[in-house]
């Protein structure tokens, strides 16, 4: 990942803040100072936050978890489905759902649910079945597809949550902190830092601010992946080399004891004559 400017995020107005009237007081060391009513973020503070996050996720992905993206409002959503989608990460871009990580088994019944209607329709059943009937499956695939689609892949508990905007998905938050899963977020000045793991001091409500953090955490965690795929291909390469070392001895043993075999049967031949 190429090193972070100062530029670049003040040009993508990341170190925009709340007004003063709304700050939270735990975020008074990320604030450079106030200017017109409004609290500007030290976005010095911000690099090295940024820098710390992205080392820790990509610890997580090359251990080959996953990070589930939390990110409702409406200046967030595509931008988060856009970038997200691309790495084959988890995201939730609609109203979170309650008991997402407390409940997950339920919530992986759900997700069965949506693959069993899915099954349905390529082999046909779902054909023999009446209008009302057919429209009614529908209706609920299109509700699971909505709430759950992203995350249909999840076979298990995300490695982190990353948030934007950690005062609307403080539900999501509570439910990752009672599993002890690692918390990423962009926290604006109006916000607790207190509550999350990873902090990374920024302005969560301008779509450039948000595009330009989820360009520089995605980037980062595609090199993670592309690292992955490396080491696992070294790792299978070694094991493929191994096995075959291992079975040469086994030959040259054998082809040992048969040319042993030849001389004695020879030896023996020579006695008789």
């Amino acid at each position: 990942m190429s090193k972070i400017e100062v530029k670049e995020l003040l040009d993508a107005g990341v170190h925009f803040g709340h007004l003063t009237r709304k700050w939270n007081p735990n975020m008074s060391p990320y604030i450079y100072m106030e200017r017109n009513g409004i609290h500007i973020i030290n976005l010095y503070k911000s690099i090295v936050k940024i820098e710390e996050a992205t080392k820790a996720l990509k610890k997580i992905v090359i251990s080959g978890r996953k990070i589930l993206f939390v990110a409702t409002k409406k200046q967030a959503k595509d931008i988060v489905a856009e970038k997200v989608s691309k790495i084959n990460m988890p995201y939730i871009t609609e109203r979170w759902p309650g008991g997402m990580l407390t409940n997950f088994i339920t919530i992986r019944k759900a997700v069965k649910k949506m693959t069993a209607i899915d099954k349905m329709k390529a082999d046909g059943t779902f054909s023999t079945l009446s209008k009302k009937e057919r429209l009614q499956v529908d209706r609920l695939r299109s509700k699971l597809e909505k709430n759950l689609g992203s995350i249909s892949e999840m076979t298990r508990l995300p490695g982190a949550l990353f948030v934007v905007d950690t005062m609307r998905e403080h539900i999501a938050i509570r439910e990752a902190k009672k599993l002890n899963i690692p918390i990423f977020a962009m926290v604006d000045t109006n916000s607790d830092p207190k509550e999350i793991d990873f902090v990374i001091p920024s302005n969560d409500d301008a779509s450039k601010s948000i595009e330009k953090i989820l360009s520089i955490v995605t980037n980062s965690i595609a090199d993670a992946l592309e690292q992955r795929k490396k080491e696992k291909e070294e790792i299978d390469a070694v094991s493929s080399e191994g096995e075959i070392i291992a079975v040469k001895p086994k030959d040259d043993n054998q082809v040992s004891e048969k040319s042993s075999e030849d001389n004695s049967d020879k030896s023996d031949e020579s006695k008789k004559k």
